[in-house]
């Protein structure tokens, strides 16, 4: 596994096991699959309404000594309602069965959320949290963000995929070192990109998947990416991507995708309409 490194120092494999969508009792099978296959990143959220599967899987493995929780980076985001509750990031950790996470982002540019990013901030301090980040922010709200932080963001988490490699975020936040983190890395089930005549045959020349080269082509674009699934054979073909390299002319062709097709469209309005969607935990 492949490691890029934080600007904080904090190291994060450039690949994970993604568990958006995934049923609670899904989500425990596969990140337990995942982390036997050697996988040492998951993704999770108060929205996916997962966490506690995931601490059950984290937990199991511990305790059949297949990793320790010093070997397995663990990421989830506070949910927009939550920024304002004092106590939305220890209970994020009870639902977790966790002492810290290594990566807590605020998930929405809704509501108060520099509210959110504060309470962030302050777990970072306290050793709550060992990286901050944020979700989906472009635009005014990143902006505002970026100026009013005392910290700022070590990963942002987007859509990213060959079709949209948000170049124009990515290069506002270069100045801080702030890493990427690709949702919707395989184009959400959308069969047009993985049926890209270029990916298919760049997966004869390596004999690989169309899946797997995509999934090459974000680490070598230097992404931290979450690709899901609740197969196992899936999560296992998912991670054996670093085994090839592919060239700086391919890589350059694979670029010519870029500006085709973005999957996820917000705008203020619908932002903010999630800062009203209360979760069922809450109190």
């Amino acid at each position: 596994m492949e490691n890029v490194k934080l600007y904080n120092g904090v190291e994060v494999p450039v690949l994970g096991i993604g568990t958006f969508m995934i049923s609670p009792e899904d989500t425990e099978k596969s990140v337990y699959a995942a982390l036997k296959l050697g996988y040492r990143m998951i993704d999770t959220a108060n929205a996916y309404m997962n966490e506690i599967s995931v601490g059950k899987a984290l937990k199991k493995a511990i305790s059949e000594g297949i990793v320790t929780r010093e070997e397995v980076f663990v990421s989830t985001k506070i949910w927009a309602t939550m920024y304002e509750k004092e106590t939305a990031v220890e209970e994020t950790l009870e639902r977790l069965g966790l002492g810290y996470v290594d990566l807590l982002f605020i998930h929405q540019p809704a509501g108060n959320f520099m509210a959110g990013y504060k309470m962030l901030e302050k777990a970072y301090k306290e050793g709550k949290a060992r990286s901050l980040g944020i979700s989906n922010f472009q635009g005014e709200k990143l902006e505002r963000l970026l100026s009013e932080s005392e910290i700022k963001p070590h990963v942002i988490q987007m859509e990213v995929h060959p079709y949209f490699t948000q170049k124009e975020i990515r290069e506002r936040l270069s100045e801080y070192g702030t890493k990427t983190m690709g949702w919707y890395p395989l184009g959400h089930g959308d069969r047009s990109l993985i049926d890209e005549e270029i990916f298919k045959k760049l997966g004869d020349k390596y004999r690989k998947s169309s899946a797997q080269i995509i999934l090459r082509w974000h680490t070598q674009m230097g992404f931290i990416t979450i690709p899901g699934s609740k197969n196992p054979d899936h999560i296992r073909d998912n991670g054996d991507i670093f085994d090839f390299t592919l060239t700086s002319e391919e890589m350059e062709e694979i670029s010519k995708l870029d500006g085709t097709k973005r999957y996820y469209h917000a705008d203020n309005a619908q932002e903010e309409k999630y800062a009203q969607m209360h979760l069922p935990f809450e109190k």
